[in-house]
């Protein structure tokens, strides 16, 4: 089985499939000046591109990551969750609080999904 990368960069790809899955990367909102609403919802739409482009969606979601800089954002971080998640397939999911690689960013969302 051959491995497809996406959008592969100087020190990453975007995603990369395996057979029937696909796994994205840490995503980060581009716009670093938003809140953690902005921030969320601009990660949430990029993972929709990066599923779409490998052939999956969000109903296919198997698992989730996400890492807050501040647990407090979890509330505000999950009513956009919510309104974007799949409510009949929803996937397992871990959210922590950690410090990300640069201090404006406020939340990074990982997945992996079926095709």
């Amino acid at each position: 089985m051959n491995i497809v990368r996406h959008n592969p960069q100087k020190i990453l790809s975007d995603a990369s499939e395996y057979g029937k899955l696909v796994f994205t990367g840490g995503n980060v909102a581009e716009d670093l000046s938003q809140g953690i609403r902005g921030q969320t919802e601009q990660i949430l739409k990029a993972i929709d591109a990066l599923l779409a482009k490998a052939g999956s969606s969000k109903s296919r979601i198997l698992s989730v990551n996400i890492w807050l800089t501040d647990i407090r954002n979890r509330e505000e971080m999950n009513a956009v969750w919510s309104a974007w998640v799949d409510p009949t397939n929803l996937p397992p999911r871990a959210t922590v609080e950690a410090k990300l690689a640069d201090p404006r960013m406020l939340i990074e969302i990982a997945v992996v999904a079926a095709k």
